[in-house]
């Protein structure tokens, strides 16, 4: 008798994900899942069943990114919306020429500067400076420059194939979400104070306690419009991916090259002719 399974109706993503998850259960023995595994017991279960090891690395990846950012909770994020957005998504190349293209393209296309630089991530701030408000004012060059508005966007990549590199884009847009809860703060209190003096001059209790409400409903407003900015710089940070992953970024031919970029390699020609 055929050891194999009857042909039934097709399994829902659910039901799939709870039949993989107990035959790794199974397939551990007497381990408990509960207990954990390496990822080299992720790989090796990964290959009895077929599936490829470049896809296993990546949702490997995806788990940890995923686990590095704290869960949200509290009024703040209720209101207001998140601290943080991501992007994220495999592209093709080396994790090298990847983050090279990155820097490029933030320094360049987003007016970033390099906050702090690790062996596979990066971070970077607004370019401070008056050429760098005036491009982010008057829109230079046809762009928003919506990462600019972020206390900080990072970048992590690592790879996981022989040339295939997961990329996530991280930027904390905590700043505006302060402005608007702030904002919605004052709103609110303003309401009250109104509603206080519309009391003190005589008012009906009932006409000046609309005041607050009426002001409350604004505040909710102006902390809700961080939502619309959050989601501006989502889209913002999908766009570096498209450029990346389509390969839409040229890096310029100092950076291709090894040895100091055109401009540091004049500069020290300069400062070694003017060398007494």
């Amino acid at each position: 008798m055929s050891d194999s399974v009857p042909p039934g109706r097709r399994l829902e993503r659910a039901a799939l994900e709870r039949v993989v998850l107990r035959a790794a259960q199974l397939q551990a023995g007497s381990r408990e899942l509960e207990d954990g595994l390496t990822d080299d017991d992720v790989l090796r279960l990964g290959a009895e069943v077929g599936i490829p090891a470049p896809y296993l690395r990546q949702a490997l990846m995806e788990e940890r990114m995923r686990a590095d950012l704290p869960v949200e909770r509290g009024p703040a994020a209720y209101f207001a919306g998140p601290r943080y957005v991501v992007a994220e998504r495999a592209v093709g190349g080396s994790a090298e020429r990847v983050l090279a293209t990155l820097e490029h393209w933030m320094a360049s296309g987003e007016l970033l500067v390099v906050k702090r630089r690790f062996a596979d991530q990066v971070t970077w701030e607004p370019r401070r400076g008056t050429m760098a408000s005036l491009k982010r004012s008057f829109r230079l060059g046809g762009r928003d420059y919506f990462l600019a508005r972020a206390r900080e966007v990072g970048a992590q990549v690592s790879a996981v194939g022989p040339d295939r590199v997961y990329v996530r884009l991280a930027a904390d847009v905590g700043n505006t979400r302060g402005e608007h809860l702030g904002g919605a703060a004052t709103l609110a209190g303003a309401g009250a104070g109104v509603s206080g003096v519309l009391l003190l001059l005589g008012f009906a209790p009932p006409v000046a306690a609309l005041a607050f409400p009426v002001a409350a409903l604004g505040a909710i407003a102006v902390a809700r419009a961080h939502r619309r900015d959050a989601e501006r710089v989502q889209v913002a940070l999908e766009q570096v991916l498209d450029r990346i992953e389509h390969g839409e970024v040229e890096l310029p031919a100092a950076a291709r090259r090894s040895g100091p970029p055109a401009l540091e390699w004049i500069a020290d020609e300069i400062r070694r002719t003017l060398r007494p």
